[in-house]
């Protein structure tokens, strides 16, 4: 089994692991998941660190009824980073307004030791393509 195939397949689970910490807002596993210089881009450009991300979860404000990561396609750069890009599809309030969404999500991760750690990740709202992009979703 070639190092790139095993690292895909380490990358696909840290992302199934981050999902369904998000789902459950476990807090001490997405803390264990993402690198200390984590930075989250949100669907409207805001951009949250570390703390900043866990702390609306840990404060209850933000709350996941569905949590679903699909459509992951992964590539490995090396020994040292991957990305992966998928479809997050999620039944959310934050502060008790609705914050329900598909979005298209870009995940980057870097090796830290024997593991992977999620450095950065990025959410854009999923729209209808213009006429221009000939149907690419």
């Amino acid at each position: 089994m070639s190092q790139a195939y095993m690292s895909q397949d380490q990358i696909l689970d840290l992302v199934r692991r981050w999902a369904d910490a998000e789902l459950r807002a476990d807090v001490e596993a997405l803390d264990g998941l993402l690198d200390a210089d984590f930075v989250c881009v949100g669907p409207l450009g805001f951009v949250l660190n570390k703390e900043q991300y866990l702390g609306a979860r840990r404060s209850g404000d933000l709350k996941q009824e569905a949590f679903g990561w699909q459509d992951v396609q992964v590539r490995v750069y090396g020994q040292a980073a991957a990305v992966a890009i998928g479809t997050e599809v999620q039944k959310t309030t934050y502060q008790g307004h609705d914050a329900s969404g598909q979005f298209r999500a870009t995940q980057v991760f870097a090796r830290k030791g024997d593991g992977w750690v999620m450095v950065s990740l990025h959410l854009s709202p999923i729209g209808e393509p213009p006429a221009w992009a000939g149907g690419a979703r």
